[in-house]
């Protein structure tokens, strides 16, 4: 029985110094039948010529694109779009999976449900150093996020409940993730292994804009009231 095409997309931007690492993760993964997808915004530095340099190496499981976008949500629907597996991960161009973690995510993938988020834990790196093990789990999302780098959700999820939204510039992936598991209709399955590792650096840095989405997630999604929002929006600019 031929294998299940997982499609893996990797949003960029001037990305020359880390993205190499990203697309060894993806070339050396331990199950074959994965569809690359680089979505660039449109590099001025080296990192073109480090997609052509490893493009060769996929025997023709690589696209890429590049040309403007408007921002890192909008690359990944433009991924998510031109993507043709069955279940679809997303992995920065400053982070990198370990070379089991798609056929984890494949070992607990259950074919009779449409609906499915499946992740797992993430190493997080600050200065090239481990940080920490993140290991929340989905039950505390409507506290604080699941590790984006390890989710790999099916294609009928993103077709049926929608793609990242283009307003949040750092927290979509977030809005997401609490838009499935408000549904109601979504498995989420943790796999208690580390797949993925997360380099800290990045805008999702920002304390005071992660702030002011994380508070109008919450208010989009009955988590908190106008006054709540208003409120905590208030504080980041007063004190």
């Amino acid at each position: 029985m031929k294998s299940t095409k997982v499609s893996i997309i990797t949003p960029c931007l001037n990305s020359e110094k880390t993205i190499r690492q990203t697309i060894e993760s993806v070339l050396n993964q331990t199950y074959e039948n994965i569809e690359y997808i680089i979505v660039d915004g449109g590099s001025t530095d080296g990192t073109l010529a480090v997609i052509w340099e490893y493009a060769p190496l996929f025997q023709g499981r690589m696209k890429y694109v590049s040309e403007k976008d408007r921002g890192i949500y909008d690359a990944m629907n433009k991924g998510i779009r031109l993507s043709t597996g069955r279940l679809i991960g997303i992995i920065n161009s400053d982070d990198w999976y370990e070379p089991d973690a798609v056929e984890h995510i494949m070992s607990e993938w259950n074919r009779s449900e449409k609906y499915q988020v499946i992740y797992g834990y993430c190493k997080v790196f600050e200065n090239d150093r481990i940080k920490l093990i993140m290991k929340n789990r989905h039950e505390g999302l409507p506290r604080t996020m699941i590790s984006h780098p390890t989710c790999f959700i099916t294609r009928e999820t993103y077709k049926d409940f929608g793609m990242f939204l283009l307003a949040f510039r750092i927290l979509g992936d977030y809005e997401l993730m609490i838009r499935l598991y408000n549904s109601r209709q979504v498995s989420f399955i943790q796999i208690k292994k580390i797949l993925a590792n997360y380099r800290m650096g990045g805008a999702s840095d920002n304390p005071k804009l992660y702030a002011r989405e994380y508070s109008l997630v919450h208010y989009l999604h009955g988590l908190q009231t106008f006054k709540g929002m208003l409120s905590d929006l208030l504080k980041l600019y007063i004190y």
